[in-house]
């Protein structure tokens, strides 16, 4: 019984515990908890490389990290041979040649990396020996060749051309050369001209400069031994010649005096790129660094940061948008918030993106937006304590960023005591919209007039115009030199009596298609039938089998890919349905919706743009009549994405011309097709399209 009444006194005492409890009220949060995190043993060899360990034994894996910590090197007329010395490096050593060594990287199951400041490589503990051997080789005794290097190069090359009409390529590039200029390491650019002009012996040349011990760290994590590893980059490092890089001292790059748009005008945009930015001079040794990260988290972090919630959740402006703030020793970095948005709205997204970060300086946070934040870096950063090449990264920072050595054990704690005032005084020292840079990349014929008209701070905000390549320019005249008497039913019934005159396309009942292109190597079919009572059949096959197909006939259609049928909607069947004819242009002229836009360059050909809806543009030949160009805009994923077809070499078909080569890109994705039969009023029964 004594037990028994033992028992009930305390479940009593548990009870009354219970009661005095107010559930209503989160808990007080408890101080936070100190990172145990274990510091690495070094040493440093005679040729200045300081070599940090850090023995882990969780796992049987090691891994070594190579970073040689250079200023930034200004590579002028021969930008790019940086990343010619990266992509060389790795291929084998003057010891052992490029196949037998990639062989005997992957036969040992491990990773291996090379850039021109560095390297990095795991493995299994019980390589490690031979890993280090590796990579110490390719590391000091590269194997440069005229070869390799010719290769490499023509990969750069087709990689920068590529980027020609990429808009967002060319937008990153033009933010980074109006910020710092492009006579700056982080502002100048890479082209077709600076890489032809280097050599080999450039590369060699940057090599021995720059790819020296005097600044270099080599990090190793893992399940080794102190006194092996020591053992081991004494054998194959000591060798490394002891050198000091070159310095340069370049001059300071500065804000703007006043807040600016700075324009470039991309014809083939579809949606506009815009960066609100300005320099910052953050380092990690700031006292205000955290704040300044936390402040940016708020602003444009993720899909929880007022940039996105303000343009796509309650505008629906744009997929995304974000901000961000870098740090940097060696020079100022930069602050930007950002965003991809449609045509017709970058006015207001610009005028959104300024409001915002003036919200935040001139506005404290809110208290759950303080918690939520910290919550979120708390365990971004608690996860990461669980990676071998954080605590590698951690160890690093604090050797060259000069960071006391408790750095990241009081990280918690420091995040812990940041308050609302100090959250809004690294926005109003680091966010500015008084003296921003808004640089907006995208196509001046549709966004231009409303740019013009922006506003902030009450007043007009001045827009400056740049090329593709940073350089000043005038404002764009797209009513320039345009021909009078011009007019989009014009140039359509010019085209149409070009390519054989609109009796005998009334009369095409239907047509037939057959093409071929080559994608990665492989050979693709694309068939297509038309007809002229809205019946519609695309397929594209492999290898005799279907991969992608869409038909229409009629009020129905559907689309079918990987094995999965889809339904057409109705919105979807009147899509369809504008391709679907044989010449819709005969059809454009009907409707009586179509606009003459002025002239635009295609290829080597000056052509007259007419708008034939709000997605879709065409492009005819000002002396032929042809149609050169279509340019489609269509959303995928959320995005809005650009579909472009070029057509060439017309010839006649029953005194009719069609093109027998077209060239179709969908964003990154580039397909040119050979036509190889045509077939026109040969009859195509509905049976087809089932």
């Amino acid at each position: 019984m004594k037990k028994i009444y033992l028992f009930v006194i305390a479940a009593f005492s548990l009870m009354s515990l219970q009661a005095q409890v107010d559930r209503s009220k989160m808990p007080e949060p408890g101080p936070a908890p100190e990172v145990n995190l274990k510091e690495p043993q070094t040493f440093e060899l005679n040729n200045g490389l300081k070599v940090m360990v850090v023995e882990n034994n969780k796992l049987p894996r090691v891994s070594i990290q190579l970073t040689i910590d250079n200023p930034p090197v200004l590579e002028g007329d021969k930008a790019g041979v940086s990343s010619l010395t990266g992509s060389l490096m790795g291929k084998g050593s003057v010891t052992i040649g490029k196949d037998e060594f990639n062989e005997e990287i992957d036969f040992l199951g491990a990773r291996m990396s090379f850039s021109s400041q560095g390297a990095y490589a795991s493995s299994l503990s019980k390589y490690f020996p031979r890993m280090m051997e590796l990579l110490a080789d390719a590391a000091i005794n590269p194997n440069f060749t005229e070869e390799e290097f010719n290769k490499e190069k023509d990969k750069l090359i087709t990689g920068l051309k590529a980027e020609e009409k990429d808009v967002a390529a060319i937008a990153s590039r033009v933010q980074r050369a109006l910020a710092y200029g492009k006579n700056h390491p982080y502002g100048e650019f890479t082209t077709e001209e600076t890489v032809n002009n280097v050599k080999l012996t450039d590369v060699l040349q940057f090599y021995r400069k720059y790819f020296v011990p005097a600044n270099a760290y080599l990090i190793i994590i893992g399940d080794v031994k102190f006194e092996d590893a020591k053992q081991l980059a004494e054998a194959y490092f000591t060798s490394w010649t002891k050198a000091v890089p070159p310095s340069f001292s370049f001059s300071k790059p500065s804000d703007v005096q006043y807040t600016q748009i700075n324009f470039v005008d991309m014809p083939n945009a579809v949606q506009s790129e815009i960066a609100v930015q300005n320099l910052v001079n953050l380092k990690m040794s700031d006292a205000d660094y955290l704040p300044a990260l936390v402040a940016n988290q708020i602003l444009g972090g993720g899909g929880e940061g007022r940039l996105f919630l303000n343009l796509r959740e309650d505008k629906g402006y744009t997929y995304g948008s974000y901000s961000s703030i870098g740090n940097d020793k060696y020079e100022v970095s930069r602050f930007r918030a950002t965003a991809s948005v449609r045509n017709m709205v970058t006015d207001s997204a610009v005028v959104e993106l300024l409001k915002e970060i003036d919200r935040i300086a001139n506005t404290p946070v809110t208290e759950t937006e303080l918690a939520n934040t910290k919550a979120k870096y708390a365990g971004r950063f608690i996860m990461a304590l669980e990676k071998p090449q954080t605590i590698a990264g951690y160890a690093l920072n604090i050797e060259t960023e000069n960071l006391p050595k408790d750095f990241y054990k009081t990280y918690l704690e420091r995040l812990d005591n940041i308050t609302v005032a100090d959250v809004q005084n690294a926005a109003q020292k680091y966010f500015s919209s008084k003296n921003a840079r808004v640089v907006v990349v995208g196509k001046g014929r549709e966004i231009l007039e409303n740019l013009e008209k922006v506003t902030a701070n009450n007043s007009k905000v001045p827009v400056l115009f740049f090329d593709k390549n940073a350089e000043k320019t005038e404002k764009p005249n797209y009513n320039e030199d345009l021909p009078k008497g011009i007019t989009a039913n014009g140039i359509i019934e010019k085209y149409i009596a070009t390519i054989g005159g609109k009796d005998a396309l009334q009369q095409l009942e239907s047509v037939y298609m057959a093409a071929t292109t080559e994608m990665q190597g492989v050979q693709l079919e694309l068939e297509m039938k038309k007809t002229s009572n809205n019946q519609f059949m695309q397929d594209i096959k492999m290898g005799g089998n279907s991969m992608s197909k869409t038909v229409l006939n009629g009020d129905k259609g559907y689309a079918m890919g990987q094995g999965q049928r889809k339904d057409f909607s109705d919105e979807e069947v009147s899509k369809v349905k504008e391709e679907a004819a044989p010449f819709p242009e005969l059809h454009y002229l009907a409707a009586n919706g179509i606009s003459f836009e002025g002239t635009e360059t295609v290829g080597d050909k000056k052509a007259y743009i007419v708008k034939v809806t709000d997605t879709k543009t065409a492009y005819y030949d000002t002396e032929t009549g042809l149609k050169l160009q279509e340019k489609n805009s269509m959303e995928m994923q959320g995005q809005q994405v650009s579909q472009t077809v070029l057509y060439s070499d017309y010839k006649a078909v029953s005194g009719i011309l069609f093109p027998f080569s077209f060239v179709q890109t969908v964003g990154p994705q580039t397909m040119e097709f050979t036509v190889n039969e045509i077939k026109v009023n040969e009859g195509v029964s509905p049976i087809d399209f089932e």
